[in-house]
């Protein structure tokens, strides 16, 4: 049975990363070993799973049907670990990856999972920033932050907190440069953002609100952004739970330009049966709440 279990593993790693070399690297395995295994479970099951081509591994119909049987298997596992390891009173073990948005990764998540890891030794956290969506189904991360409650897929989503945002630069740029009483003065302005054809979110779209046509130093990550509006190189839209960070900048407009978002945790909706995914939910969520608040100022 652990053999049969092995294998399903092996090939929810194919079906989610599509590649021997890339499924070999999740699992610390040789690539050629993860081809054997495939081959093997095919021949088990005596039907293809996968069609391979130059571009990588692709479920056939018979993958397809298999995928869901796996996926529930993986998930009998973890809740039969979670049974045996532990109880609710015991601290949080093993590894979960969190992907997140680079704003939240760089400015929140940071200290949120390390008080989180400091009261569980046993927890390794990894957290991936990307400046896309993170694909929860091929199991990029366990679970995700978003910017926009998803809609499809079997998916639980929880509100975490709204945050706020505002035009910033620095008082050397503002000096320097015509000054600013209006949104139309920003034309006569370098302004900063993301790059406008690729933004991943519409809620990510701070300039095209404000009517800016033009970003002159653009980047899809809000760290670049940031290092360039510190730098004196132009203004910006900056989350408020950042400027701690940097005293050189101050708000432009804030009367004017305040802008209102909101995270959101997303998992798997069969996570949420288990206990271990459930707690480190409910001590991100809290720890979010709580680490946006301080920085932004606030009551939590």
């Amino acid at each position: 049975m652990s053999e049969s279990w092995d294998d399903l593993r092996i090939f929810l790693a194919a079906a989610r990363d599509a590649t021997l070399s890339a499924a070999g690297e999740r699992l610390r395995m040789d690539p050629a070993t993860v081809g054997r295994r495939i081959a093997r479970l095919e021949r088990t099951m005596d039907a293809p799973l996968f069609a391979k081509s130059p571009q990588g591994y692709a479920l056939t119909e018979a993958g397809a049907r298999l995928l869901a049987h796996a996926e529930a298997a993986e998930q009998a596992m973890a809740a039969g670990e979670d049974a045996v390891r532990g109880r609710a009173d015991q601290g949080l073990s093993g590894q979960v990856r969190i992907g997140a948005p680079d704003g939240c990764a760089n400015f929140l998540l940071p200290q949120v999972c390390a008080a989180i890891a400091t009261v569980n030794p046993g927890l390794d956290l990894q957290i991936v920033s990307q400046p896309r969506v993170v694909n929860l189904s091929r199991r990029e991360a366990d679970m995700a932050i978003a910017v926009s409650a998803p809609t499809a897929g079997r998916l639980t989503v929880q509100k975490i907190t709204d945050y706020h945002l505002h035009l910033a630069a620095t008082r050397g740029y503002l000096d320097a440069h015509p000054p600013i009483a209006s949104v139309e003065d920003l034309r006569a302005h370098r302004v900063v953002g993301y790059i406008p054809d690729m933004i991943f979110d519409r809620e990510l779209d701070y300039l095209g609100a404000l009517g800016v046509e033009r970003v002159t130093l653009a980047s899809n990550s809000v760290s670049v952004q940031f290092q360039w509006l510190r730098a004196g190189a132009g203004l910006g839209i900056v989350h408020d739970f950042a400027l701690p960070s940097a005293p050189d900048l101050v708000r432009v407009l804030p009367e004017t330009v305040r802008l209102t978002r909101s995270f959101y945790l997303v998992r798997h909706a069969d996570d949420a049966r288990l206990p271990r995914q459930g707690r480190l939910a409910e001590a991100l969520v809290a720890g979010l709440r709580a680490e946006c608040a301080r920085l932004e100022g606030r009551d939590a």
